[in-house]
């Protein structure tokens, strides 16, 4: 998607890396699935500090595609507390003005946890307060593999193949870049997450593990985010004539 060179106090659209779920269990002496709730539950409290702040889409990266590989009773448990989730948190998503979408693929996942997320979009598909993408079942690589193969199905000719063109077969399709991308636990990798759309985001890196990344944290984030400039490869006299 086409870039601007302004630098907004906010970003317009900001991806979250939840990361630490697991090691702020563990750090409690707790079963890992106790830190996949908190996290979960998290997610409720960070969304609305987004709202509050005028954040238009939040896109955060929920389960990927290598998870798959964790031991069956972690992943059992992830589904089972998604599928919670969705049943409890739909209705007053809906009444916010949220609209959910899923970025991923749906193979592999249980039918009736796939009719759910289906029904969460449907429900929500009108609303424009703001744009909770859930990366699910979701990989960058895998993402842009499934782009490649659409434009192939679809015979477009090799010269007509530019950036927009691509990035409208991204399971992002319409939606902006990111600006911001935020990952918790001190991690400073991004884990095949939006390989693509995340060639100029802004990143920050927190030690604070996803279940105590609070409305304070987020702010730090965006105070740091605020406070650079982001050139897209031009340079500070570049963008100073532009502006």
């Amino acid at each position: 998607m086409s870039q601007t060179t302004s630098s907004p106090a906010v970003p317009y659209h900001l991806a979250i890396i939840m990361d630490g779920n697991g090691r702020w269990a563990q750090a409690r002496h707790l079963p890992r699935l106790v830190g996949h709730r908190a996290g979960t539950e998290n997610l409720r409290r960070v969304l609305r500090a987004c709202k509050d702040v005028g954040i238009k889409i939040l896109t955060v990266y929920a389960f990927s595609t290598e998870n798959w590989r964790r031991p069956r009773e972690e992943v059992l448990g992830l589904m089972n507390i998604l599928d919670h989730y969705i049943v409890r948190e739909m209705r007053n998503l809906h009444e916010e003005g949220v609209q959910i979408r899923h970025l991923g693929r749906m193979e592999g996942v249980d039918a009736g946890l796939q009719k759910k997320i289906r029904q969460a979009i449907e429900l929500t598909q009108n609303n424009t307060t703001l744009i909770l993408n859930v990366a699910f079942n979701y990989g960058g690589r895998q993402e842009i593999l499934d782009a490649v193969r659409a434009i192939l199905r679809d015979r477009i000719p090799p010269e007509d193949v530019d950036e927009s063109l691509f990035s409208h077969y991204l399971y992002t399709a319409d939606l902006p870049d990111p600006d911001l991308i935020i990952r918790t636990s001190g991690e400073v990798r991004i884990s095949n997450f939006l390989l693509w759309q995340g060639a100029y985001a802004e990143l920050y890196s927190t030690p604070v593990f996803w279940p105590d990344f609070d409305a304070a944290e987020l702010h730090k984030a965006l105070e740091l985010y605020a406070n650079r400039e982001r050139r897209f490869g031009l340079t500070t006299a570049q963008l100073t004539a532009v502006r």
